[in-house]
């Protein structure tokens, strides 16, 4: 594997403003400095949706302003389904359900946040080869379908939103497998302007994780991508000028990235999961450089990564989806370098997505695993026993 990056700017030792609503790989530490005896566990009421959905991506956020977190479920990839909302009944159990919208979409990701500024959590929904949507909340949890982020069709496969502008509202950055993808500035209202391209033209660019990767203020860009191309590092001018390209990975098959301070330095570092080469996190030297890759697991098809402090010891540790085989914790020794493996369960679906938050209010970390043909999974963090 490649070492990413060259020497640019030192960082500073704060982390960049990268966890926001819908964001798919996000940290989530849990209070307490000191680990403690803790499991995940699940039951038949944590089994969510229908077997015969193919949900491709979840996204965990307070739709109804009741303080805890519901979920919106993404289906159909390939194939037009209707997207789902889960309402959280405060204890973790999701106990009444609807559609977000009457519309079915070939859907990828659902990623929400405030886009109109009005204090509630609206929704974008990544289709593809049909329009990206947005969903207006009205502020109890009721969407309804004001648009679209662009006119562009193509074959998206992943969006995320974050403020890359600074001006306080969240953008829109697409990716898309075959065409370019594409950054789309909010005008504070829930309207967004002209595609701006980043990436390769062709690219095949799978998801884009953000953060201040070479300490200068401004977000940077990592991009997970597939069909032989190699991973990127997008660096920001400080005028969401990404001219600054610097290339990592196996060239493989990438298909998802978290950025997150793994050795607890203040500085961010990069796990890629991969098919067809090894898991692997790099580490940051604050510079906008990495070490090499240090390998995590074995030869697992993994789609989808978040990272959380999931044992309550106060660093990050890694959660990944897997195809075809059982989804997996990797419980981190402090260092970012050494890695626990733990299997979650006997499951062995097509799991395309993983995302975190505390969905008990007890200040831990519960995991939602997303099924595309089997029903999805809920696991809630508990002392052990």
């Amino acid at each position: 594997m490649s070492r990413p990056g060259t020497p640019h700017r030192r960082l500073s030792p704060f982390l960049s403003r990268a966890l926001l609503l819908g964001l798919a790989p996000f940290i989530m530490v849990a209070p307490p400095s000191v680990a403690q005896d803790r499991g995940l566990t699940t039951n038949a009421m944590l089994a969510i949706g229908s077997e015969a959905e193919l949900t491709s991506s979840l996204t965990f956020v307070d739709v109804d302003g009741d303080g805890d977190r519901d979920v919106i479920f993404g289906n159909g990839r390939h194939w037009a389904e209707q997207n789902e909302v889960f309402l959280n009944n405060g204890s973790g159990l999701f106990t009444v359900a609807y559609a977000l919208g009457p519309e079915k979409s070939t859907t990828y990701a659902v990623p929400a946040g405030d886009l109109d500024g009005d204090g509630d959590a609206d929704v974008v929904v990544a289709n593809d080869r049909a329009e990206n949507w947005v969903y207006l909340n009205d502020g109890s949890g009721q969407f309804e379908r004001v648009g679209s982020v662009g006119p562009e069709v193509e074959s998206t496969r992943g969006a995320l939103l974050h403020d890359l502008n600074g001006d306080g509202a969240l953008d829109v950055l697409v990716t898309n497998r075959g065409d370019p993808n594409g950054i789309y500035l909010n005008d504070g209202n829930g309207r967004f302007g002209s595609k701006q391209e980043f990436g390769e033209a062709s690219g095949a660019t799978i998801a884009v994780a953000v953060g201040d990767l070479d300490g200068d203020g401004d977000p940077d860009l990592v991009l997970a991508n597939r069909d032989g191309q190699a991973n990127q590092i997008l660096v920001n001018d400080g005028a969401l000028g990404f001219d600054d390209v610097r290339t990592f990975g196996t060239g493989s098959d990438t298909r998802s990235i978290a950025v997150a301070d793994v050795d607890s330095d203040g500085v961010l570092d990069i796990v890629a999961v991969n098919i067809g080469a090894s898991n692997a996190v790099y580490i940051g030297r604050g510079d906008g450089s990495f070490e090499d890759a240090v390998s995590f697991g074995g030869s697992e098809r993994s789609f989808s990564v978040a990272t959380a402090d999931v044992d309550g010891d106060g660093d990050a540790d890694i959660l990944v989806a897997n195809a075809g085989e059982r989804n997996a914790t990797y419980e981190n020794d402090g260092s970012g370098t050494g890695w626990e493996e733990h299997w979650l369960g006997d499951d062995d679906h097509s799991t395309y997505a993983v995302a975190v938050a505390d969905l008990t209010g007890d200040g831990f970390p519960d995991i939602g695993f997303a099924n595309s043909g089997a029903r999805n999974r809920i696991l809630i963090n508990v002392p052990s026993r």
